[in-house]
């Protein structure tokens, strides 16, 4: 056992050394989180509007100073005619107008928008955002209710991925680099002829880099909370518990690319490839799966990210139990035993 600590401390020590490292594991979660959380957002904000109609009446002024009051559009101008407004949003002067019909006052109905579809995504929302704002009255034309988000900000969606793509990279991705530098120093051979046996040489590299990722994990928790306003409505411990599957399978695959790759710029390439395309293309990080073409959600099944975001979103966000998450937890826990199986069969205790 005191050896077995030993060559834990000497791996400790090793990455605390490299400053490069360093940066990586402790900056790269904190401006990516900044980046999510501010920068990068599907908010509406401060959409262009301009609003048309023949007559101003105290009806069409009020949901005009709705609209203008609320955070999410800026009313720009007023004209007679849709074919103005239409000029405005092709020279870029303009995103949406808002069309009052001649009887809007008298019906409260026959309002057309008209919007600059080049994101059709984001022409969705803002229809969406103004038709709901139109429609609050005394008495409303429809009434709508949003469970877990109702300020619909993007940042509750972000988290939970940048949680399961910073958990990969770091586990995945350094662990190989780590082994894979041994073999290129040549002091794997060394480490291997030692009273130590082989596969406790590799859990001792392995177990830094497995409490590095429980602090990444408490750190992203901690700014979601604290610093970007998300809440936890799910159990801290549940929450622990299924990254700590996610987190162990992480560790298995980067194990997996050190036994296939020979030098750190391979095992660089191969992480990338399998690893850092597919979580942000496949997992349902930016777009949802369910809209991809059927071949592209067949491939998205073996992407592990994709399982683990979909139960921190449940866990953090709706505030389920942990009955809700059985399918993603059971799945994560068989890619674990299946790549720590395979990854265990190829490790092999001498070098070629």
């Amino acid at each position: 056992m005191k050896q077995f600590l030993s060559f834990v401390i000497k791996e400790a020590r090793h990455i605390l050394r490299d400053k490069r490292t360093m940066l990586i594991l402790f900056v790269m979660p904190v401006v990516l989180m900044l980046i999510f959380g501010f920068a990068i957002t599907n908010d509406v904000r401060n959409v262009r509007t301009v609003v048309v109609t023949s007559q101003m009446d105290p009806q069409t002024q009020a949901v005009i100073n709705r609209l203008a009051a609320s955070e999410y559009f800026t009313i720009t101008t007023a004209v007679a005619t849709p074919r103005e407004a239409e000029q405005l949003i092709r020279s870029q002067k303009a995103d949406m107008a808002v069309v009052f019909g001649q009887n809007f006052a008298a019906r409260k109905s026959g309002v057309q928008f008209i919007v600059d579809g080049a994101d059709p995504n984001m022409a969705q929302q803002w229809t969406n955002y103004a038709t709901g704002i139109i429609a609050q009255s005394p008495q409303p034309i429809a009434n709508s209710k949003l469970l877990y988000n109702p300020q619909m900000r993007s940042a509750y969606n972000f988290v939970p991925a940048i949680m399961g793509v910073l958990l990969m990279l770091v586990c995945a991705m350094m662990t190989s680099i780590s082994i894979v530098r041994e073999k290129e120093q040549g002091t794997m051979e060394v480490l291997l002829v030692s009273p130590v046996r082989p596969l406790m040489i590799i859990i001792a590299k392995v177990i830094p880099y497995l409490v590095l990722a429980f602090v990444i994990l408490s750190t992203i928790l901690f700014m979601a909370r604290f610093v970007l306003d998300v809440p936890l409505q799910g159990s801290l411990l549940w929450i622990f518990v299924v990254s700590t599957i996610y987190i162990l399978l992480a560790l298995s695959l980067g194990l997996l690319i050190s036994n296939i790759a020979n030098s750190q710029l391979m095992a660089l390439l191969l992480s990338a490839m399998v690893l850092l395309m597919p979580i942000v293309m496949l997992s349902g990080m930016l777009f949802p799966i369910e809209s991809m073409p059927t071949i592209l959600q067949w491939v998205s099944a073996i992407v592990p990210p994709r399982y683990y975001i979909a139960a921190m979103r449940k866990l953090m966000v709706m505030g389920v139990g942990i009955t809700a998450v059985a399918r993603e937890v059971t799945i994560l826990s068989a890619m674990t035993l299946f790549l720590l199986a395979v990854s265990l069969k190829k490790f092999k205790t001498r070098l070629e």
